[in-house]
């Protein structure tokens, strides 16, 4: 039984970096996309390089979901500390872009210590293997922004009728605003809920220190 368990986790990491060498050059789907076609319900998704996607969008999506991107390997111990540190137990999250990535295209939804636990090696082989520029690329066009609805190209002109290139900051704010809850949040018609983490979005961009350091268009 110890033998079999061991073939498979080989095989299992094996497989996992087999993955992650293609995905370094192929567009990627997520496990939820995987998961809508194996049951034969719609994907909208418009696969777009990085250059296509506009730098508000970009400078949006760090500033709302990971503000120290460029300055981590994949997992942000620091945040990560305070939130396993705070008294009062975990009020906030410490998942980076890079862990919601490895999340979105190697795990499944939902909460569980076991994911969490898989997030933090995936992400650590993610950030070395791909890079700022290709997580950044795959987190948004496969981002979740609506039911059945992936990645900014695909979002960027249902809800602005545009391409996801000429997105302006206050759009590219409220799409970002909208990811923590994307099936009930409509960035084209923002509820006052989502105007107000807009809002916060628009504060925080400003706020946000140059990208330049991780080769992100700025």
């Amino acid at each position: 039984m110890i033998g079999w368990c061991l073939r498979l986790a080989v095989w299992l990491v094996l497989a996992l970096a087999a993955a992650l060498v293609l995905y370094r050059f192929l567009p990627v789907p997520s496990t939820l996309m995987l998961g809508r076609w194996l049951t034969l319900q719609t994907v909208e998704r418009d696969w777009v390089p990085l250059q296509q996607i506009s730098p508000n969008l970009v400078r949006a999506v760090i500033a709302s979901e990971d503000q120290r991107f460029c300055n981590h390997r994949g997992v942000d111990w620091v945040e990560l500390n305070a939130v396993i540190e705070d008294e009062d137990g975990p009020r906030r999250g410490a998942s980076t872009l890079t862990m919601q990535t490895a999340k979105n295209v190697f795990l499944w939804p939902g909460r569980s210590y076991l994911r969490k636990g898989l997030e933090i090696p995936i992400a650590m082989a993610i950030d070395l293997v791909w890079g700022k520029q290709r997580v950044i690329e795959v987190y948004l066009n496969v981002a979740e922004w609506g039911e059945g609805l992936f990645g900014a190209e695909a979002a960027a002109q249902r809800y602005f009728r545009k391409s996801a290139a000429r997105l302006t900051p206050a759009e590219a704010a409220r799409l970002a605003g909208a990811l923590p809850n994307p099936l009930l949040r409509n960035p084209g018609k923002p509820s006052r809920a989502l105007q107000s983490a807009a809002g916060r979005v628009r504060r925080r961009m400003v706020q946000l220190g140059p990208l330049g350091n991780c080769a992100l268009p700025d």
